[in-house]
């Protein structure tokens, strides 16, 4: 996982196409990505998508419409890219976005099983509702 963390890879060019729902990158070396909005969102390097380590990594479903409405330079490594579900505290690094880009057909692939094996989905009116949380504690009752 430390290889999506430098600054090895410079972007040429970046473009969000709202309309498309995808990330279009462009870097120095040549290599070009369009990486989908959904995709970009299940797997924000954020804390509350990746966790503190990761076995708490969370799955993300119901995200098959998700747009991107924004993207704020960080930097010079990074941009934040704000969501349509208004998911905004994932700062996605240059190498990142490369190896989003490299890998995103098996990243991808892994995503479907996970959500398959959990009983979720892409589609945000097939998930089930999450049990209510109680803030009285275990003794409720």
């Amino acid at each position: 996982m430390s290889e999506k963390l430098g600054n090895r890879h410079i972007p040429a060019e970046i473009k969000v196409k709202k309309t498309e729902k995808r990330l279009d990158i462009a870097f120095e070396d040549g290599a070009r990505f369009s990486l989908p909005a959904e995709l970009l969102r299940v797997e924000s390097p954020s804390a509350e998508v990746q966790g503190h380590s990761p076995d708490q990594k969370q799955l993300v479903a119901g995200r098959q419409h998700v747009a991107i409405i924004g993207a704020e330079p960080v930097g010079n490594y990074a941009v934040k890219l704000v969501f349509d579900d208004l998911h905004d505290s994932g700062i996605y690094t240059w190498d990142y976005l490369y190896w989003l880009g490299e890998n995103q057909q098996q990243v991808w692939a892994d995503y479907l099983a996970a959500l398959d094996a959990a009983g979720k989905s892409r589609d945000p009116a097939l998930n089930p509702p999450e049990p209510p949380k109680h803030s009285c504690g275990s003794g409720c009752g």
